[in-house]
């Protein structure tokens, strides 16, 4: 008879509740990958359906006959018929908008199907072709949401980063259109100056630098959207000690990019 002598070592014995637990993640890991790759595809077939509806509606009003017999009610009356035979979506202003996606991307190949419908129509307000390219990249790159992208516009991100070294010049505005922003120094991090309307604090309103401190950590979504690429929040008042004095810095980042801690002080007066 031979009789074997193993430890067992338990740590190797899988609990059912474990098997489940993995089993589980594993399901939800391939369902969320298959939904994500269903979105992409729908969602790059909508920009094709509706670019190529704004190139129909360009190329039969360049025709002539039916800006010749509609005139300026062509998309209302459009409208009308599309929305009674095929349902919603098909408004007078999003009629417009396909007509003007086209006319801003006569391309199709340039659309990318990482941006939404609803991306692009923030997009194509923008008559600037650099300024639109720009920003698509950096909703791109960046994966902005729609009202991530709406708020760079309207507090002129192009123009800050542009104007940021206190000149701007073709070069940079044409690297910019092609690929958004790139941080190449620490000096690239930095914006000038930085907008905080997210803050709700009137122009002229007396302020504390406590105050603003909490308003900025209470808001630390939007305060990080504003600072840009990389910027993780590490925390508040906290100390750095320099020549044997210490310090208490107002708030403290750590930027991936930059592998660098960011130090922030609030001043409201002369620093």
């Amino acid at each position: 008879m031979i009789i074997f002598n193993k430890t067992i070592d338990m740590n190797t014995i899988r609990k059912p509740e474990d098997v489940f637990s993995e089993l589980v993640e594993q399901i939800k890991s391939i369902i969320s990958s298959s939904r994500a790759k269903a979105y992409r595809v729908v969602n790059e077939e909508l920009l094709l359906s509706y670019w190529n509806i704004g190139k129909q509606i360009i190329e039969k009003e360049q025709e002539g006959h039916l800006k010749a017999q509609y005139g300026t009610q062509l998309l209302l009356k459009l409208s009308k018929h599309l929305t009674r035979e095929l349902g919603k979506g098909f408004s007078r202003s999003n009629l417009q908008n396909m007509r003007t996606f086209y006319t801003a991307y006569q391309k199709c190949q340039t659309l990318s199907g990482k941006l939404s419908w609803s991306h692009y129509c923030e997009l194509i307000s923008l008559e600037d072709a650099d300024k639109r390219s720009f920003y698509e990249q950096e909703s791109i790159n960046s994966s902005w949401s729609v009202r991530e992208l709406q708020r760079q516009i309207s507090t002129s991100l192009f123009e800050r980063l542009l104007l940021s070294d206190g000149k701007a010049n073709k070069e940079t505005v044409l690297k910019f259109a092609r690929q958004g922003q790139i941080l190449e120094s620490a000096t690239d991090v930095i914006k000038d100056p930085y907008v905080f309307e997210f803050l709700g604090i009137p122009e002229k309103k007396p302020i504390l630098e406590k105050e603003l401190e909490g308003k900025l950590i209470r808001n630390i979504e939007d305060f990080l959207l504003e600072l840009g690429k990389g910027f993780m929040f590490v925390g508040s008042q906290q100390r750095i000690t320099l020549g044997n004095r210490h310090n208490y810095v107002d708030m403290v980042f750590y930027n991936k990019i930059l592998k660098a801690y960011v130090l922030i002080d609030l001043k409201i007066r002369k620093l």
